[in-house]
């Protein structure tokens, strides 16, 4: 459920390409590989393959991998907080994950996601996703897309691995927009123990509603953009258990415990019909997940302000305030 601008480009296995937090030649990659650079150098492990990287002394970091668990090579940024290299601190992790239509690297190109965390004592993680709507798909024509395998059982233990870091509950953070909104909120749901915090910007809380709309989008636009007439949830029957585990609405017992943020817009463009429909469906079904929170007693914290469906920053700064009054503190 997104308008992004931003065009994914996936990665065949037999090329190497440049990452946007620097350019890497191929001698500088195979160098990358002998020897430590003068501020980092991850390694291979949990599933994945590094095939490019850029390592350097700023705050971005590149890395893009093989991985059984997705047929071309998707990558990822590692945003680090000012003083990482040399503080020899661990900090805590947000996983901050996409909208459709996108990539890794839409935070840092098209929402200044550098300046928005600066002064923060917060590790960043934004991956590719696709438009895989954070799931391992019911079906797919373009070989494996398995992006909840690759976000979870890989990319987060590597994390783990290769950065000052707290490996536990008290210690990660997920968040998204849109399509990544929704990631946040199942993910944080299935995996109960590994995020205490949760967060979604304009991303849908509610499969079913409205005959079961948000399954048809994800089911359409995965088909269309990333599983080549395949689709995340099954067509023209769903598989329900899949469905049932990923609603939020449907696991409001999950979220005990954490810190919970919503943000929509009240107001869609009324001439953009795309924009009208996304943030319709994303307002009420918010408003249906929160109303389910207040019947279990969970607390939460919500915003509906004008407009339509985009990321607003204002309102990430003042959720990655709370995130960080959450989370275990760097040291």
């Amino acid at each position: 459920m997104d308008r992004n601008p931003a065009v994914h480009h996936p990665v065949s296995r037999r090329r190497l390409l440049t990452g946007v937090a620097g350019v890497a030649t191929a001698g500088a990659f195979a160098g990358a590989l002998t020897a430590p650079t003068p501020v980092h150098a991850a390694g291979n492990g949990h599933g994945l393959h590094i095939v490019d990287r850029n390592e350097n002394g700023g705050r971005l970091q590149y890395y893009r991998f093989a991985t059984d668990a997705i047929a071309w090579d998707p990558a990822v940024n590692v945003l680090l907080p000012d003083g990482y290299h040399t503080s020899g601190k661990r900090y805590p992790v947000l996983y901050l994950l996409h909208g459709g239509n996108a990539d890794f690297r839409t935070f840092h190109l098209q929402d200044n996601i550098i300046n928005l965390t600066a002064g923060r004592e917060i590790i960043v993680v934004m991956p590719d996703a696709s438009t895989g709507w954070y799931s391992n798909p019911v079906s797919s024509n373009t070989g494996p897309r398995n992006w909840e395998t690759f976000h979870i059982a890989q990319l987060l233990p590597w994390i783990d691995s290769n950065f000052r870091t707290f490996a536990e509950y008290n210690g990660r953070a997920v968040a998204g927009f849109s399509m990544g909104g929704f990631g946040a909120l199942k993910y944080a749901a299935k995996y109960y123990g590994h995020f205490c915090s949760v967060s979604s910007h304009s991303g849908p809380a509610s499969l079913r509603r409205d005959l079961g709309l948000v399954v048809h989008w994800a089911n359409i636009t995965s088909a269309a953009m990333d599983l080549g007439g395949g689709t995340v949830y099954g067509a023209p029957f769903w598989d329900e258990a899949r469905v049932n585990a990923d609603n939020p609405v449907q696991r409001i017992g999950s979220y005990h415990n954490k810190r919970i943020f919503l943000a929509a817009g009240t107001s869609p463009d009324p001439v953009n019909w795309f924009d009208t429909i996304n943030e319709t469906q994303v307002l009420s079904g918010q408003r249906e997940f929160r109303a389910a929170l207040g019947r279990a007693g969970i607390p939460h914290e919500w915003r509906e302000v004008p407009g339509g469906h985009y990321f607003r920053h204002e309102l990430f700064v003042q959720d990655l305030n709370g995130m960080l009054g959450r989370l275990r503190r760097a040291g």
